[in-house]
């Protein structure tokens, strides 16, 4: 029977559990699944005490997709959630837990469905870098707006095909056929105030609060917007993967989850 939960704070928004839920309604297995609220202070005293019960694994939001890169907790990290140094999934193993990013798995099928040549991200933190991953050798170079300088080595960690510019938040969105927004609710709400021409795609990874004035800009002046209900479905089927070790038609699975998603936000 599978264990599991989303840990993050805040964490009363998240939609995981009733996705996971539901993938094992589908899949006919046993499991449960929780939301809980933990911050990065309480994260490796939680997660030490989780090896005392018969936890499966954990989904990880903000703030702790670096939280597992802390030494103490001697998690082994598969080489592509390293190279981001962003974890949003952790899978026990006896007493030891593997850690690894669906969310670069996620962004791998989602640009597959795309065109694009010009590129731009907004924020540095793990799913920007995520994005960083899976766009590294797909494009020539990529611009960055954050907000500050703090991650500016990790982000150039991402990518070893790929140039980076590094740019600031107060830069413009004109000319990028592909615009991928990761910063937290608010945050993008200056930059929606300045775009005036949206010609290519918007990935919004927010969902909630849904629409963001980004993404409702974007959508009003005729660009693409894909949803941030696509990457949280997106990652969530390599975790029902990984946690309840069965396989599965993604397609079908992603059909049904991201309508019931959807559904649930109208």
């Amino acid at each position: 029977m599978i264990k599991a939960a989303v840990l993050g704070s805040p964490i009363e928004h998240s939609l995981s559990p009733f996705l996971h839920k539901r993938a094992y309604e589908i899949l006919q297995i046993e499991g449960e699944y929780f939301k809980i609220e933990v911050d990065d202070l309480a994260f490796p005293s939680f997660l030490n005490n989780a090896k005392e019960s018969d936890w499966t694994g954990f989904s990880l939001t903000m703030p702790l997709k670096e939280a597992s890169f802390l030494p103490e907790l001697k998690i082994s990290v598969d080489p592509r959630a390293a190279k981001i140094h962003s974890v949003n999934t952790l899978i026990r193993i006896g007493d030891a837990y593997n850690g690894l990013s669906t969310d670069v798995l996620a962004f791998d099928r989602l640009l597959a469905q795309i065109t694009f040549r010009k590129v731009a991200i907004i924020g540095a933190g793990g799913t920007a870098r995520a994005a960083l991953g899976a766009l590294d050798g797909l494009v020539d170079s990529v611009d960055v707006m954050r907000r500050s300088a703090a991650r500016d080595l990790l982000l150039g960690k991402c990518m070893d095909s790929t140039q980076l510019n590094l740019k600031s938040m107060e830069s413009s969105l004109e000319g990028y056929d592909l615009v991928i927004s990761t910063t937290p609710a608010g945050v993008s709400d200056a930059i929606a105030s300045r775009v005036t021409s949206a010609d290519g795609t918007l990935i919004e990874a927010l969902y909630a609060p849904w629409p963001t004035n980004l993404s409702a800009k974007w959508g009003s002046l005729g660009g693409n917007v894909i949803h941030g209900l696509h990457i949280l479905v997106e990652q969530a089927l390599d975790q029902i993967h990984l946690m309840s070790g069965k396989s599965f038609d993604y397609a079908h699975m992603r059909s049904i989850l991201l309508e019931e998603a959807i559904s649930t936000r109208n």
